[in-house]
């Protein structure tokens, strides 16, 4: 992705930088940066955090990831002896009226560092948008080592 793709939009929703539009999700960009004190927030929709968002039982409510020594990349994380815990959301196409139920998440877990939304894919965030992108970087490397290690495989 190239800074030319990111588009920068106010508490509002309104664009203050970059070109295009906001994304339709993009109401839960800004309950994010609320409920987190973030001044970026990063979606993906990797191959990894896809699968993973569904391989996980939805009666677990998310993903744990442990042990790693790239744990210690997430902000805030100084040893691998960590567990991180990512909630996944259901997807919807109404992300508005889901607005409660992000910030419900997020306050439940405010140690979590991001989470998914089934078969969507990846939110994370940051003070700044390279902390928002480290913290990408770390959760992507992360999703591909437990999806190879549980045995699933992709073919581009």
């Amino acid at each position: 992705m190239s800074a030319s793709e990111i588009v920068e939009i106010d508490e509002h929703g309104k664009v203050v930088a970059g070109s295009g539009r906001p994304s339709a999700e993009a109401s839960l960009h800004l309950t994010i940066a609320r409920a987190r004190g973030a001044g970026a927030v990063l979606h993906t929709h990797s191959i990894w955090s896809t699968i993973l968002s569904d391989a996980a039982p939805s009666t677990e409510g998310g993903l744990a990831i442990e042990g790693y020594e790239m744990l210690k990349g997430l902000e805030g994380v100084p040893t691998h002896d960590h567990r991180e815990w990512l909630p996944i959301l259901d997807n919807t196409q109404d992300w508005r009226a889901a607005v409660p139920r992000v910030e419900a998440t997020l306050a439940e877990r405010p140690d979590a560092h991001g989470f998914l939304i089934r078969r969507h894919g990846l939110y994370t965030w940051g003070r700044d948008l390279a902390e928002a992108k480290r913290q990408v970087e770390v959760l992507e490397f992360l999703f591909e080592v437990m999806g190879r290690k549980r045995g699933m495989t992709w073919q581009p």
